[in-house]
């Protein structure tokens, strides 16, 4: 009988700084402690770049940004390591730090195995969160919907942004907003709720399946154009991003969210440069400034960072052009 996984169990118990450590690649790498994260040459592929390979402690995962772009957990990375497959690479960690499995019926120990592995395979590593360009546009949206206007936005902004009212589909009675990747690929439209409140088990925005926002930094592809000479604007959601760039700041990108991922920050290093500039345009509410505080301890070791600070409960979103113009100039 095959060796019993407890997949979980491994996951739970095992760091990844423990594997590295196992490996003897510690003394390679350099923690970042504003991000508590590890950072170096990448192991798999034998890379020379010190900053190509990415350890995230907290989520226990890594990421590759050179020739392999590899990422993934433990298990993903032992079995690149090992040249094997998850469960083998699973197998090795057990016996490498002695952990025992939790005991199971020898009759469900196979069917215990195959959902397990099934698990895994359903869970997408990081290698392989990829945003493909969509094969299609929605072509039919109505710019000329009234909570477009209720939202301060003029027809250039509209136009702009290619944002409108979808009345069928996926996005059916939502503004449409279509989100392209750094390149100006076409990713995927995400579609805000324009009543008070949305359909039962639904939120105000509706994020399609198999896309992942935390790839993707929202106008970058536009605004990349003049990120070294006048740095980014960093708001939070899509209609701050849209209501600065109206006021006439074309260097605005957005989160799409009040949390900065691992690709993002690259994004936005890499996009100004280390001698760039990041201004940072947060709400004035409570996760507004802990997302302030978090992408300000990340950031500031590597680009100059301004803060905004906006009132309790204003946002950029409901400021005035001339409001707008007053605290970025």
């Amino acid at each position: 009988m095959a060796k019993w996984v407890d997949f979980k169990t491994i996951k739970e118990k095992v760091s990844i700084e423990s594997i590295l450590d196992h490996y003897g690649l510690l003394a390679k790498m350099k923690r970042k402690e504003t991000t508590h994260a590890l950072v170096g040459p990448c192991p798999i592929h034998k890379g020379t770049n010190q900053n190509q390979f990415h350890v995230s402690l907290p989520k226990n995962n890594f990421n590759c940004f050179g020739d392999c772009h590899g990422g993934g957990n433990i298990l993903d990375f032992v079995a690149k390591m090992e040249k094997t497959d998850i469960r083998n690479a699973a197998v090795k960690i057990q016996e490498w730090f002695n952990i025992e499995p939790n005991s199971q019926q020898e009759d469900n120990v196979k069917d215990t195995q195959q959902a397990e592995l099934v698990k895994e395979k359903k869970e997408p590593s990081p290698e392989e969160r990829k945003n493909q360009p969509l094969k299609f546009a929605l072509n039919k949206l109505d710019p000329n919907h009234a909570y477009l206007k209720e939202r301060g936005l003029n027809q250039e902004t509209i136009e702009f942004f290619g944002i409108g009212f979808c009345s069928k589909g996926l996005m059916k009675d939502r503004i449409a907003i279509p989100i392209h990747n750094e390149t100006g690929e076409l990713v995927a439209y995400t579609g805000r709720w324009i009543n008070e409140e949305p359909p039962e088990g639904e939120g105000k925005y509706k994020i399609p399946p198999n896309f992942y926002k935390s790839l993707v930094v929202f106008n970058l592809h536009r605004a990349r154009e003049l990120a070294k000479e006048k740095g980014l604007i960093l708001v939070e959601g899509f209609f701050d991003c849209m209501k600065v760039w109206q006021a006439g700041f074309k260097n605005v990108v957005a989160l799409m969210g009040s949390s900065l991922s691992e690709e993002q920050e690259i994004l936005i290093v890499d996009t100004v440069g280390s001698q760039g500039k990041v201004v940072l345009m947060f709400d004035g509410d409570k996760a507004g400034q802990e997302c302030k505080d978090d992408v300000l301890a990340r950031l500031v070791t590597q680009v100059y960072v301004k803060v905004l600070n906006l009132p309790e409960g204003r946002q950029p979103d409901n400021l005035s052009n001339e409001e707008i113009k007053e605290l970025l100039s």
